[in-house]
């Protein structure tokens, strides 16, 4: 056992080396300097091929200032909020820095220090180090300002180095960006406003932050403000710096920031192209806004400017075509979001977020979730369907080709044989666009003409759960699905961005494989390069056949149905329409193999950002998918893909079984040799499957079906019509063997199963 001496005496050596080594780090760390703190540098970012896109930064929104020019109330405000013993304290809150030190040895987050002292010491070191050195210098530093400095030396400090959001560093800067006045000029009420920003601007800025957070919308913001603002006034009355008369003036009303403004290069779409970049940096590191914000970063990004310059061009030309908001009053309040991605890679190469900073519009409708997508939700319950199966199909993947009642007005079944309710119990039915008998028919027709009911009981057969899976594998973020999975979820009610259905969508293009959209590969600090920014690896989340199955559906989609504006592309592709509810949102994305590209258009309020019915814009009775984000997407790629070659889909080999709708008639089969064709199907509804014999372009869908179900060209020709308007209770009379699309629709037998109406 040792000696209580040697106890001792190593217990003295142990404190006086801890003595001496505190004794050194004091005397070795240097007082902040507030003006150093302020100097603030540009980001600058590069197009894709390395050349400058922007350089942008704070510089000329900073100015230090003396205490006496910072108003009492605006030094008050930040006390009693936050260290009510700032005059009393020695600066450090030495608990505070043990459950620092004590978390970040656990491997915690770490803590920013409690004092108005310790955070303006953080305040001059904001570093991305988030280590026990820097903790123990900041602690030193903290020890040396608060008996060096004064009171009032570290309130200016303190005030003139804070970051109070929208780049805004220092109370002048903070005055001038949220009330475009001097801060001296301040009111004691808009000096409470500033103080809550401190506790995060992001979340308390009352404009909102959605493109940084979700959860920071202008409504969110806006409520957490005035709490904090409300708070603080209550609190500084309760410390005596406000009178019972000062306080009751200053409650009174509160007092509403300016909106956001555009700053120097942020115009056009580069506003929304950077907004996307910083938004993916600081997701992808460590690096807080603030940080970001004090500049001297070098930001390469995926945007190709051709194809930026490409895509604003298109929004432009069939605006001013289409839209006359001048004199049009269901023309104004459109809005257009754009995106385009590279299949099997994920880079972001094009945006269309909106007008422009400079015109007031400081929202990415790029990446805004908020926008429902509508009939372009399909694809994910077709692609479930053929993964997954339905209920009867005993988990057995079904096929395109399978029929489901597309009749409007229909009752939705349940699995088990029940109906759907609404609250007041009565039965719950699923209309379409029109009130058109299509009867039975196969899910590639439904898709073709965008037919809703088909859809919504497929996705019940199915499982809505299977649904949303499928959706997120190709891409889509699970907080923009829409949380009640109801019958209407098959049908779009989600609200993903642009920037996800497009990225979504490549992942058909590029045969199962997703790759999670980037707009950054490369992010350089003080000439260093730093991590976390490779580019995403693709992964196969879809069987092949799956992936390409759809994308041959959805080839039809353009060569017959809603997305024939889309033709004029000139080249092999695939994409899907997609219309609202009250006509409050219209869709098209498409796809080649070298480009995915997404279009959304909408009406918004400017005032609360609610949507607004379209019904009436550009003189039409509503807004189809077809329309107007057809024509964008078409005029984009066609200058987008100028030049480059055609190189087709995979072939779509033959997947999954036919799976009828349960209660769907069961044709007897009735030999025949002799074909009868009906009469040709355009892209306008009938009650029977198109029989046209298909395009060049189109020739392709027999690689999926002809061997097995079928055709409607020369010596397969439409098996015959049934007597029913839905084509499917009686069998057709059979063909030869066909090189067509296939005969799909009740009676259409044809191919190697004449006959079979349909098989």
């Amino acid at each position: 056992m040792p000696s209580w001496r040697l106890v001792t005496g190593l217990g003295i050596g142990f404190v006086g080396s801890l003595v001496v080594l505190a004794g050194v780090g004091y005397a070795l760390v240097g007082i902040p300097d507030e003006n150093a703190a302020a100097e603030s540098q540009n980001n600058v970012y590069y197009w894709s091929d390395g050349t400058q896109m922007v350089a942008t930064g704070t510089g000329v929104n900073r100015q230090n200032l003396t205490i006496d020019k910072i108003p009492k109330a605006m030094q008050y405000a930040v006390i009693s909020a936050e260290n009510k013993s700032f005059y009393k304290d020695s600066g450090v809150d030495p608990m505070g820095i043990a459950r620092a030190l004590a978390n970040m040895a656990r491997g915690g987050q770490t803590q920013g220090g409690s004092t108005i002292t310790q955070q303006f010491v953080k305040n001059t070191y904001l570093s991305q180090d988030q280590t026990l050195t820097r903790k123990f210098t900041e602690m030193f530093i903290s020890v040396k300002v608060g008996t060096q400095r004064s009171k009032n030396e570290i309130m200016q400090g303190y005030l003139n180095t804070s970051y109070y959001g929208r780049g805004a560093y220092g109370i002048q800067a903070a005055a001038q960006t949220y009330y475009g006045k001097d801060a001296k000029d301040l009111s004691t009420s808009q000096c409470a406003v500033l103080a809550a920003l401190l506790k995060g601007p992001t979340y308390y800025d009352p404009a909102g932050n959605a493109d940084l957070d979700k959860t920071a919308t202008t409504e969110a913001n806006t409520a957490r403000s005035k709490g904090r603002w409300r708070w603080i006034l209550g609190e500084m009355h309760k410390d005596k710096h406000l009178t019972d008369a000062q306080y009751q003036e200053a409650i009174s009303r509160y007092p509403t920031p300016q909106g956001r403004k555009a700053t120097k290069g942020m115009n056009g779409q580069i506003s929304y192209l950077v907004d996307t970049a910083k938004k993916y940096v600081l997701n992808h590191s460590n690096i807080t806004e603030a940080q970001f914000d004090q500049g001297g970063y070098q930001i390469t990004t995926t945007f190709q400017k051709n194809k930026v310059d490409a895509l604003t061009a298109a929004v432009k030309k069939i605006q001013k075509s289409r839209l006359n908001p001048k004199t049009k009053e269901k023309d104004k309040y459109v809005q257009f979001g754009a995106a385009s991605v590279v299949p099997n890679d994920g880079a972001i190469v094009a945006l269309y977020g909106g007008d422009g900073y400079e015109n007031g519009h400081f929202t990415n409708n790029a990446d805004t979730s908020g926008v429902p997508v509508g009939s372009t939700w399909k694809p994910y319950v077709l692609a479930a369907a053929m993964q997954d199966g339905t209920y009867n199909s005993n988990g057995e993947g079904i096929s395109p080709l399978s029929k489901y009642n597309g009749n409007d007005h229909l009752k939705v079944r349940r699995p088990d044989g029940s109906y759907y309710l609404n609250k007041d119990n009565s039965f719950f039915f699923q209309a379409n666009e029109s009130d058109h008998p299509w009867g039975y028919i196969t899910l590639r027709k439904a898709m073709e003409q965008s037919v809703n009911t088909p859809f919504v009981q497929l996705g019940v057969d199915v499982g809505m759960s299977k649904v949303r899976d499928m959706a997120r594998s190709t891409g889509i973020l699970e907080g923009s699905m829409a949380k009640d999975l109801n019958p209407s979820f098959a049908i779009g009610t989600s609200t993903p961005s642009a920037i996800r259905m497009a990225d979504s969508y490549a992942t058909f293009a590029a045969s199962g494989k997703q790759a999670d959209p980037y707009s950054v590969t490369a992010v350089k600090k003080d000439g260093q390069e730093l991590r976390g920014f490779t580019r995403p690896k693709p992964e196969q989340v879809m069987d092949s056949s799956i992936a390409n199955n759809v994308t041959d559906v959805l080839e039809n989609v353009i060569q017959n149905g809603t997305g024939q504006n889309a033709k004029a592309l000139g080249r092999t592709a695939a994409g899907k329409t997609g219309t609202t509810d009250e006509n409050k949102s219209a869709w098209f994305v498409g796809y080649t193999q070298q480009l995915s590209t997404s279009v959304a258009m909408f009406r918004e309020n400017p005032k609360d950002h609610r949507l607004l019915s379209m019904n009436g814009t550009a003189g039409t009775d509503s807004i189809h998918g077809g329309d107007i984000p057809t024509s964008v997407w078409t005029e984009y790629m066609l200058a987008a893909l100028k030049g480059k070659n055609d190189p087709g889909f995979p072939d779509a080999i033959t997947i999954g079984k036919i799976h009828n709708e349960v209660g769907a008639p069961t044709p007897t089969p009735k030999p025949s040799i002799t074909a009868t064709p009906t009469p040709t199907e355009s892209s306008s509804p009938s009650p029977s499957e198109s029989t046209a014999s298909p395009s060049p372009s189109e020739s392709k869908t027999c690689r999926f079906f002809c061997n097995a179900n079928g055709g409607s060209g020369p010596g397969g020709a439409d098996g015959g019509t049934s007597p029913s308007p839905s084509d499917s209770t009686s069998p057709g009379n059979g063909g030869v063997q066909g090189n067509g699309d296939a005969g799909a629709n009740g009676g259409n037998g044809g191919g190697l199963f004449g006959g079979q109406a349909g098989q």
